[in-house]
């Protein structure tokens, strides 16, 4: 990408780059620089590019820009595969598509179909939803997309992952082979490779190969402990960083709530997302992270697919990814757009060759955290700090002037008083070891005196001779 680059130079119309300049986005990143202009000259696309590099605005801003608002047919439909990410595509649409008089309807699976099938009466011309809703509403012939131009699958490797393949052809087979079609995603499988050759002729491939799929934004670390610790040092971890937001990675759905109970426990304010949650479960619980009114968000791979929240600075992995794609995909929520972030995975030492392994594949430097008097360091940090000797000061004298009782006391005095008792404490310790020494008797000694007395007269003139 070259300094030169600007949005009117892709092709943009004043219209959609005045929006974008409203909200500080001034520069093209390189994905956007080579779809834009693809995409509004008709081709098909298969875009590759790692989470975080703007693959939403290089698709949104050409398809909206393709619409014409003056005709009443649906033009453009984007699929993704979960309903947190498709209603963060709606309230991108929305919000650039205000006062411009295109109109735009959710599919969303997990809300009430009746009431989507009311506003299709509405005429949109933009349809945003999730594959199996869209799939349904074709089957039950409620949804009619004949008339689409353009469609665009967005994180669609993921749709193999959570088996939406069937849904996703069923939609394609329904906008027909001949439509403009575009798939964006961070990875490549091996099955997006048979739906290429199905449906799209002659795409064009754009791969945005970065020095290293972890933007540079992101800080990785990571800290050996046992599994049974992970719980205290994850605890201690948020407490030393405090973060405004953290989103916490488990792999493990059954284990959610376990982690969400002890953590709330702790005094956190954590909310948990699942995948199979409906859609007013996890809208509800997205608003609250969002607004700061939950500190903590705890979820699985499957159910934080695709979640952009803005300004997100931790991501602490309780578990770590299951491989290398998985990591790329979770270390993707932070570090937005150039915005610096974190990434802690928390590892026992049998899983500790994991971090040395995703630190070559995904040629990123993963360091080494520990913990040592309240900061988080690296080992060697720690050492030179250990090695330190401890020093200690001398009481300072006491400088608190003496009370005149003290003065008194310290005057009055004499010393010939206190040199008689130094004198005396011998021979009373010597009198004391004495008395201790001599033996007790229980018999009682009666004195001189009150022998004679009550004596018969005899026994008195006796004792007198």
């Amino acid at each position: 990408m070259t300094t030169e680059t600007t949005w009117a130079s892709l092709g943009l119309t004043k219209q959609w780059f005045e929006k974008l300049q409203q909200h500080d986005i001034v520069q093209p990143t390189a994905i956007q620089e080579q779809a834009i202009p693809a995409i509004l000259a008709g081709k098909d696309i298969i875009a590759r590019s790692q989470t975080g590099t703007g693959k939403t605005f290089a698709f949104l801003l050409p398809v909206l820009q393709l619409i014409d608002k003056n005709n009443s047919n649906i033009q453009a439909v984007i699929l993704a595969p979960t309903q947190e990410l498709a209603m963060q595509l709606v309230r991108v649409a929305e919000l650039y598509t205000e006062d411009s008089g295109i109109r735009t309807q959710q599919l969303i699976g997990g809300a009430a179909l009746q009431r989507q099938v009311d506003k299709l009466k509405l005429k949109p011309q933009l349809v945003i939803g999730t594959p199996g809703r869209v799939a349904e509403l074709l089957k039950i012939r409620k949804l009619k997309l004949t008339t689409v131009r353009t469609v665009v699958v967005d994180e669609a490797d993921q749709m193999f992952n959570l088996g939406s393949t069937k849904d996703l052809e069923a939609v394609l087979f329904a906008i027909g082979r001949e439509k403009q079609k575009m798939f964006f995603s961070a990875t490549y499988p091996i099955e997006m490779t048979v739906l290429q050759q199905r449906w799209m002729k002659e795409p064009t491939i754009l791969h945005i190969e970065p020095e290293q799929r972890v933007v540079k934004s992101i800080s990785n670390y990571y800290m050996v402990c046992e599994r049974r610790d992970k719980l205290s040092v994850a605890r201690r971890v948020i407490r030393m960083l405090e973060p405004k937001k953290a989103l916490l990675f488990l792999n493990e759905t059954d284990q959610i709530a376990n982690w969400e109970t002890k953590l709330r426990y702790e005094g956190f304010k954590i909310e948990a997302i699942y995948g199979d949650a409906n859609k007013m479960q996890r809208a509800e619980t997205m608003a609250k992270f969002r607004e700061g009114t939950c500190q903590l968000l705890l979820a699985t791979d499957l159910a934080a697919r695709g979640l952009d929240i803005a300004d997100l600075p931790l991501i602490l992995q309780l578990d770590p990814a299951i491989d290398a794609d998985h990591y790329v995909h979770r270390a993707g929520r932070t570090g937005r757009m150039g915005r610096e972030g974190t990434v802690i995975t928390l590892v026992t030492p049998q899983e500790l060759f994991i971090m040395k392994k995703f630190s070559k594949q995904l040629n990123i430097d993963i360091q080494e955290y520990v913990m040592f008097k309240g900061n988080l360091m690296s080992p060697e940090k720690r050492d030179e700090l250990a090695s330190i000797p401890v020093t200690f000061r001398k009481p300072r004298a006491s400088t608190a002037k003496p009370t005149q009782q003290s003065r008194t006391s310290a005057v009055s005095a004499p010393k010939k008083q206190v040199n008689k008792n130094a004198q005396e404490a011998p021979a009373k310790q010597q009198a004391n070891k004495k008395t201790q020494e001599a033996p007790r008797s229980n018999k009682r000694v009666k004195p001189e005196k009150d022998k004679d007395k009550g004596a018969p007269k005899w026994l008195k003139q006796k004792r007198k001779s």
